[in-house]
């Protein structure tokens, strides 16, 4: 009985799996492990085009710090990306997609300028940025309109309460000379 006890055991434990083994031996199983060091370290405080093993990291989380950033932040980093360069300009204008609605043309501008010289595998990421800023612009452009025929629509209101008032004003006048005569 002992011995078909132990071999339950022992197939559980077979079938079980790995992952009953202590961590070292999984190790070993599996291969050497990727140190730290061989991973490459990424998100650097201005992306560029350089490195292609972090390029989608460095431009997301720019983009990120661009969009948590305060307007000190930005203006600092548009001071410092003052440069002529395709990545300066086009980190310039991931920093103005985030600023004010004043500097959205300006961005859009920028992607527009140079998204054709970004590294293929980064034009979709700012072609994204590109259309998130159009779309914003469009929707601030709506709201000036609303905002304007709404001005109007106010204006014609006001026009046509004082034409009513004086109709009623007349209105008035003809009823009292009907109930004197």
């Amino acid at each position: 009985m002992n011995a078909r006890a132990l071999t339950i055991c022992l197939a559980a434990l077979w079938l079980a799996g790995c992952q009953w083994l202590p961590e070292q031996s999984r190790k070993n199983v599996t291969g050497p492990s990727v140190r730290q060091d061989d991973t490459p370290s990424c998100y650097a405080e201005v992306p560029g085009f350089a490195d292609d093993a972090c390029l989608l990291r460095d431009w997301v989380g720019f983009g990120l710090a661009a969009q948590r950033g305060d307007s000190e932040w930005r203006e600092r980093m548009r001071e410092r990306l003052a440069g002529s360069q395709t990545e300066e300009r086009l980190a310039r204008a991931v920093v103005l997609s985030w600023g004010p609605p004043s500097q959205w043309k300006q961005a859009s501008e920028l992607f527009k300028a140079d998204l054709h010289a970004a590294p293929s595998r980064l034009q979709p990421l700012l072609r994204y940025w590109l259309n998130e800023v159009e779309r914003r612009r469009e929707q601030q452009n709506r709201l000036a309109d609303s905002e304007e025929a709404r001005g109007t629509l106010a204006a014609e209101k006001e026009a046509l309460t004082q034409k009513l008032d004086a109709l009623t004003d007349i209105e008035r006048n003809i009823n009292s000379r009907q109930r004197n005569e």
